[in-house]
């Protein structure tokens, strides 16, 4: 099992940037697909981005392609997203996932705590 811990949230301006990032306990993170997830206040859950096991494939939902980027670093069993240009829509709570086996929207089998992002207008 790993147990992802979000950190890096904070309040921006619009049009800031924000570096989350996503440690995963044990040695194995490496071999777990990673995505991040969000819910604003009131709306359901939905789908930011995914990187696969090795890191060579990505994913974004249309509404962050080209402002976000994620990546990770296995030997420090971290997973990063940044985040430029934010808008006040990206304003929600931003959850790290990880699964052995399942990639992209998931659904995956353990989840973070969380880590809140306000972006101010």
């Amino acid at each position: 099992q790993v147990q992802p811990v979000e950190s890096g949230g904070g309040l921006v301006q619009a049009g800031g940037s924000l570096r989350l990032s996503c440690v995963g306990s044990g040695r194995t993170f490496s071999t777990y697909h990673v995505g991040w997830f969000r819910q604003a206040l009131g709306k359901e859950r939905e789908f930011v981005a995914a990187i696969s096991r090795s890191g060579t494939i990505t994913d974004y939902a249309n509404s962050v392609k080209g402002r976000f980027t994620i990546s990770r670093d296995n030997a420090k069993n971290t997973v990063y997203l940044q985040m430029n240009s934010l808008k006040p829509e990206d304003t929600a709570l931003y959850y790290c996932a990880a699964d052995p086996r399942k990639y992209g929207m998931g659904p995956y089998d353990y989840w973070g705590q969380g880590t809140q992002v306000t972006v101010s207008s």
